[in-house]
């Protein structure tokens, strides 16, 4: 189903600038009552989107509410600190300027281009969408054509919620892609993979068009020896195989302590168990590969090292094990990429800077997960590493905090959002000074003659 026509893109975008310049997005109560308009929508549809997850991903109803459906959270966080954000800023001057004020104002950017990923295809769209819609912007949507059930529950939902002269939804695949990256936008806000990711951007360049990139890479899981080993193992576990390890943020391979290895894959082995039973395949509660590209290319990643536990995979489901890879070589492929599967390797060390150099010779991943109660050693690795989010001690939950702002840096993304930083995110800051009648030095003023000890003994 496509919701939008191809040829129609140019028309719904100028719809919306014309929307857009009435100035109605711009009133904050406006802006309010369309985000309690979205979050309406989604509790009135939540079982199709929880029977949408179900048929792309066979996601556990449990993790649509947790990953998906939590974006809910994200709404009630910005109705409740919008009225704050959108307040101008006062900004100092310093005594030179004494008779003037200056301020900072957050206005809309204007038509936005939101394009989402197939991993976690709602909440991964919404997320942004409710930065755009607090901002005071109008927005064009391009869901994932991987996960087409939710893509098109989310064209239903938007449809029927919101006049497409303020949100509309484009489905189809690279074609509508590439006619919308020909339009020209406000900002363009994409979450998905690094190659993409460089399309984008230089299709942005050709209008100065504003990028947000939230794209990945091989996010490392140092484990210290200083841990608790029993909550290690199960934060591990769960965050690197939810939603089948389809996680851009997920652990993408382990850098452990070598003497506490053995510990770690026994415990890792229980967990599993614990989680997902004897033959997860049987597990109401592990999803599915989502699509057969992705599957034959995780596949292939087994053939890598020595599989410790899982490995088993049935390509006419989609299912792979979740599987321990060890004595795994940095050359070999599934070093190389990042993984976006259920694969995890483990890489030994006996010294912390020798994982921290292994880090550093390789592109800034998207989040880097400590597991120490090692003060010091904490101090160490926020020092002297660089990623998008730091989490200690725990996987994954940093994304759930909206205060705390989330995004890349490198080649893992650019710029950030969540809470206020997804309203930074689609608002420009405009700056504005002001000065005052009631006086008017004239030392700025020509003729400069006999000025020059005074302008320098202000600059002095």
């Amino acid at each position: 189903m496509i919701t939008t026509e191809l040829s129609n893109i140019s028309n719904i975008i100028q719809n919306q600038r014309e929307f857009f310049q009435t100035g109605k997005t711009k009133d904050v109560n406006f802006r309010i009552e369309q985000l309690k308009n979205l979050k309406q929508a989604i509790i009135e549809h939540e079982q199709s989107i929880v029977e949408a997850l179900k048929a792309d991903l066979h996601k556990p109803e449990v993790e649509t509410y947790l990953t998906e459906i939590s974006v809910i959270k994200d709404i009630d966080y910005a109705i409740k600190h919008l009225q704050n954000w959108t307040k101008p800023q006062k900004a100092a001057v310093s005594w030179d300027f004494f008779s003037y004020s200056a301020k900072i104002y957050p206005e809309p950017l204007g038509v936005v281009l939101i394009i989402g990923p197939w991993n976690y295809p709602f909440q991964l769209i919404i997320s942004p969408l409710i930065g755009a819609i607090a901002a005071g912007n109008c927005a064009i949507i391009k869901p994932s054509e991987i996960a087409s059930h939710t893509s098109d529950v989310i064209a239903k939902i938007i449809a029927k919620h919101f006049d497409p002269a303020y949100l509309a939804v484009v489905e189809g695949g690279v074609e509508a892609s590439q006619k919308l990256l020909a339009e020209k936008f406000d900002h363009i806000f994409f979450t998905g993979g690094t190659a993409v990711g460089k399309i984008i951007m230089a299709a942005a360049a050709k209008y100065l068009t504003p990028v947000t990139l939230e794209l990945g890479g091989k996010s490392p899981c140092i484990v210290d020896t200083d841990i608790n080993l029993e909550h290690t193992v199960r934060r591990i576990s769960w965050g690197k195989f939810i939603n089948a390890g389809q996680t851009c943020i997920a652990p993408d391979y382990l850098l452990v302590n070598k003497t506490i290895k053995k510990d770690l894959i026994d415990g890792l082995e229980k967990s599993l168990k614990e989680f997902y039973g004897e033959n997860p395949a049987n597990s109401p509660d592990y999803a599915r590969i989502i699509s057969q590209k992705h599957f034959d290319r995780l596949v292939n990643f087994l053939k890598d090292g020595e599989v410790v536990i899982g490995g088993e995979n049935q390509p006419s489901e989609r299912y792979i094990a979740p599987t321990l890879i060890d004595n795994v070589s940095l050359e070999d492929s599934v070093m190389q990429e990042e993984i976006f599967g259920p694969i995890l390797p483990i890489i030994e060390y006996t010294d912390i800077a020798e994982a921290i150099a292994l880090i550093n010779s390789r592109p800034k991943p998207l989040a880097l997960y400590l597991f120490s109660q090692d003060k010091n050693l904490q101090k160490r690795v926020l020092q002297e590493t660089s990623s998008g989010g730091v989490c200690i001690n725990d996987t994954v939950m940093q994304v759930g905090v909206s205060s705390l702002p989330f995004g890349g840096v490198g080649d893992s993304g650019i710029g950030n959002y969540h809470g206020k930083a997804s309203f930074d995110t689609f608002s420009h800051k405009k700056s504005v000074l002001q000065n005052s009648f009631w006086l008017d030095l004239k030392w700025r003023y020509a003729p400069y003659q006999g000025k020059l000890p005074l302008i320098k003994k202000l600059l002095g």
